[in-house]
């Protein structure tokens, strides 16, 4: 059996602060997503915020998970058929493109870790519902969480919404625990079945991130070592929160004024 660590009250508390700071490094960065920009120019203005402002630590800068080479940026930037850990670049985004940006902060020893999707300017009506699908599919995730719910219950809730449109969920990538460490036990499956899997227990804290593709679910790995797109080439979108195991529910960890709110009314 893996270890997953439950977290005792005070560090739940640092896990709130760095989930906050991890979001508002979103909210800051906003308004510069725009047609014309480089994702490497993001990145720039991302890594200066973080380390002058918040004085936090860019956790992906040089994470070296075993069989990769160090990552070289701050950020992850993945652009239209990009499902995720695309490196910023000097490529200018373009009016239509939909960007995935992925940020994750250490504040005090722990890790706050999430993402958005952006249009930059004005997206295609397909774009523009591959995204809010997607945001819907990770709160249908996010509200099956509480104590005694099994981790096949997110999964399930996910894949169902997706497929139920035509979609497909990347399985090769998954949410994970987080805490002292980027990436902890355990793996949280964007599909699954009801009732299976490790049960969820007060203090657990993780990710739940679907990566979701318009088209095919197959995945291809680029040269550069770090950057996946869909093999068929359609789009992908991905949004990501960290979530606590409350004693009779779920608390979402990376919220900051400028979050997107949750979907009041589900369209799908």
């Amino acid at each position: 059996m893996k270890k997953v660590t439950i977290k005792s009250a005070q560090e739940i508390e640092k896990m709130r602060v760095a989930g906050r700071l991890a979001s508002e490094v979103l909210d800051y960065i906003t308004s510069f997503v725009k047609p014309g920009i480089t994702t490497e120019e993001l990145d720039t203005l991302c890594h200066n915020y973080m380390v002058d402002v918040q004085k936090t630590i860019p956790a992906p800068l040089n994470y070296a998970p075993s069989g990769h080479k160090p990552y070289p940026k701050s950020i992850c930037t993945s652009v239209n058929n990009q499902i995720c850990h695309g490196i910023p670049s000097a490529k200018q985004l373009k009016n239509g493109d939909i960007l995935n940006i992925d940020i994750t902060v250490i504040s005090d020893g722990y890790h706050g870790d999430t993402s958005r999707m952006f249009y930059v300017g004005e997206p295609s009506i397909q774009a523009r519902r591959l995204c809010e699908i997607t945001y819907e599919a990770m709160w249908r995730g996010i509200e099956v969480v509480k104590p005694g719910n099994h981790l096949g219950d997110i999964g399930h809730v996910i894949q169902k919404l997706a497929e139920s449109v035509g979609y497909s969920v990347v399985r090769e990538f998954c949410g994970h625990g987080i805490g002292e460490k980027f990436h902890e036990d355990p793996q949280v499956l964007h599909y699954g079945k009801p009732g299976t899997g490790l049960e969820l227990k007060p203090g657990m804290t993780f990710t739940i991130e679907p990566m979701i593709n318009a088209g095919k679910a197959a995945i291809r790995h680029l040269p550069d070592g770090w950057t996946v797109t869909t093999k068929d080439n359609s789009l992908s979108a991905q949004w990501e929160h960290t979530v606590l195991v409350t004693d009779d529910s779920y608390e979402v960890l990376t919220v900051s004024s400028g979050a997107p709110p949750k979907p009041v009314v589900y369209r799908f």
